[in-house]
């Protein structure tokens, strides 16, 4: 098996990265950014030479996604890593699990109905639902200690609304990092249940957890439920694969799937993946599992040895323990300063592009969330102008 060397530091100027390009106004030149979930470590090999091999072909035209070979990589994978055994006919393809969402809010509810969301969260969950005109209705966790749980009482009242239609799920949870327990997610269920409200699970970041920590899938843990969940689902976090647009929605119930066809071909024709993605995600899924397995262990280290760096020099900030994800959380609000302030020393005197914590909504005032599946030597310039930035 090969070792790859996830401590090389790949310059990434002129790709037209969007974290190199999108940046905040008047961003000093040599800021370092680590603010958008996409890694900068380079793909796994297998990738990369499939890659090759496609492009040595010569011809990119239209591409099917529902393919036996594509299916069964989608199926394998989930099925070696979760014990998760997917239907192929649910499988549907989106570029992105972003625009999933604004689809099956689109499809799932009426304008003027509420959508329950888990602040603070993936700040695209809002703005889906509002810009489809809906209604964002605030479960917010609780945060207690640095340890972040469900309020299970609130979103009981919450989904006794008549008018609120279901809720967007985050598993694993981002920015705070919870893997949710198999208890938490079957409680989800069971008050959805007896609701009748639908649920989208968000489960991009299901592959990257911290050592002994596990993830549940919720259609395989709650089969009972399955006519009204649909999960999100892509390789793109896993295997640093962003820019191919590819992602798998997996939609068990006829009646929604109908209403997906309708909507992504009939109304949208978003249904043709790119050449190259397609190339990708096959040999991602059956080629590359080492790769993500030792991509884990590396950034399970990052996370260690920001976490300890922190401790000893930053006593007044308090990094949130981190399960699952590369983004780390970290809770800044002892230092005092308004969000206003706190995003401007990051960026003029620690020169960081970082994600606030306001862009995720309620409760994330005073935090910041930072990228760390990047090069160790890019974490300690981090740690060191993080302290300036808070010094």
């Amino acid at each position: 098996m090969k070792r790859y060397n996830f401590d090389r530091v790949i310059d990434r100027s002129g790709t037209q990265a969007k974290k190199l390009l999108q940046l905040p106004k008047g961003a000093p030149d040599d800021v370092l950014s680590l603010w958008i979930a996409d890694m900068d470590f380079a793909c796994a090999d297998p990738i990369l030479e499939a890659l090759h091999r496609r492009i040595d072909e010569g011809i990119f035209g239209y591409t099917q996604y529902k393919t036996p070979e594509c299916m069964a990589a989608i199926t394998g994978w989930f099925f070696r890593r979760f014990g998760w055994e997917i239907d192929p006919g649910e499988i549907f393809f989106s570029p992105g699990v972003v625009p999933a969402l604004g689809a099956l809010i689109s499809i799932l509810s009426d304008e003027g109905d509420g959508i329950v969301i888990q602040n603070p969260v993936y700040g695209p969950f809002a703005g889906k639902i509002a810009g489809n005109g809906r209604r964002v209705v605030q479960n917010p966790l609780i945060c207690r200690d640095g340890d972040y749980t469900m309020d299970f009482d609130d979103l009981a009242a919450k989904l006794d609304d008549p008018t609120v239609k279901g809720m967007i799920l985050c598993s694993p949870h981002n920015p705070s990092g919870r893997v949710w327990t198999q208890e938490e997610l079957k409680t989800v269920v069971s008050l959805c249940e007896a609701r009748d409200k639908w649920i989208i699970a968000d489960e991009i970041h299901c592959d990257i957890v911290r050592a002994g920590v596990k993830h549940h899938p919720l259609l395989k843990l709650c089969p009972e439920y399955r006519r009204r969940i649909i999960s999100c689902t892509a390789p793109s976090k896993t295997f640093n694969l962003a820019g191919m647009q590819m992602s798998s929605i997996v939609i068990p119930n006829p009646e929604y799937q109908a209403l997906w066809k309708r909507q992504t071909i009939e109304r949208t024709g978003l249904f043709h993946p790119g050449a190259l993605g397609v190339t990708a995600m096959i040999a991602a899924y059956n080629e590359a599992e080492d790769w993500v397995d030792q991509m884990n262990a590396y950034v399970d280290e990052n996370f260690r040895f920001a976490a300890g760096f922190i401790a000893r020099e930053l006593p007044l900030a308090r990094v949130i323990p981190s399960q699952g994800t590369y983004l780390l959380w970290v809770d800044c609000r002892g230092y005092g300063f308004s969000p206003d302030e706190l995003a401007e020393r990051m960026l003029h005197r620690g020169r960081l592009a970082l994600d606030e914590g306001v862009i995720f909504g309620e409760g994330g005032e005073g935090f910041e969330r930072i990228n760390l599946a990047c090069p160790r030597s890019v974490v300690a310039e981090f740690l060191k102008r993080f302290c300036r930035a808070l010094s």
